[in-house]
């Protein structure tokens, strides 16, 4: 079968999960957690090499103030609980989004997070925080308008590659699937970019429920489809 080297998941559903039960929505946050927890196993055992989650859009600091400060302190105690046992198991984190304006006890998690893990090679986790897709390239147009003026870009010379390589994700391969629970079908600003040639599925469970057996069906759908990032199916191409 298969593997997709790189798998991306938008998290979706917690408070739909939460209410469903009566719960709280922070009660849902931290079931999503937990299902965070074993979908980096899961994924590290199948021999995905990368996974890159939507932890938090830069969207998301519309939520009510309360909702924020728990899954500010949600991603403090992932970090915090989780990263030993991440380095042990020879995942490397990578962050993408902006960091300017963090909070700087969130920043310093995230660049220690980084710092502690980057020489290892078994999965790379990227946590997609404070990040949005139209401000990446945004920020990158930033970045490239700065090189041109600087003098080390030639303008006629920038190309999709040039281009990406000012992107938060330089270096990352593209997602080869993409994974949204909750049953909703967008991106919601996800790596629009990146996902250009992505298969996509999207299921109905809500992100808690999200599990190993899930996790499999997405790999063995991804193995059964026809990748052809714009051209003609293979069977075409031999008549």
């Amino acid at each position: 079968m298969s593997i997709p080297a790189h798998v991306a998941i938008i998290m979706d559903g917690n408070g739909r999960w939460a209410k469903q039960r009566g719960l709280p929505r922070v009660a849902g946050h931290r079931a999503g957690v937990e299902a965070l927890r074993k979908t980096v196993r899961n994924a590290g055992e199948m021999g995905i090499a990368w996974l890159t989650v939507y932890a938090f859009s830069s969207e998301n600091w519309s939520r009510p103030k309360s909702e924020v400060t728990d899954l500010m302190g949600l991603l403090k105690i992932f970090i915090r609980r989780d990263l030993a046992e991440l380095h042990r198991n020879g995942v490397r984190v990578r962050v993408i989004g902006e960091r300017d304006g963090l909070e700087v006890e969130i920043r310093t998690l995230l660049e220690e997070a980084e710092a502690l893990t980057h020489q290892n090679r078994n999965l790379n986790l990227v946590i997609a925080f404070n990040y949005g897709g139209r401000d990446e390239i945004a920020r990158a147009a930033k970045r490239i308008g700065e090189a041109v003026a600087a003098g080390t870009v030639d303008p006629a010379e920038i190309s999709a590659e040039t281009f990406a390589n000012f992107l938060d994700t330089a270096g990352f391969p593209d997602p080869d699937l993409v994974i949204r629970t909750s049953g909703e079908m967008r991106l919601s600003n996800f790596l629009p970019w990146q996902t250009a040639y992505s298969e996509f599925l999207f299921l109905p469970c809500y992100w808690p429920d999200f599990g190993k057996a899930d996790l499999e069906d997405a790999v063995r759908a991804y193995a059964s489809r026809d990748r052809r990032y714009g051209g003609a199916p293979a069977r075409d191409v031999a008549l």
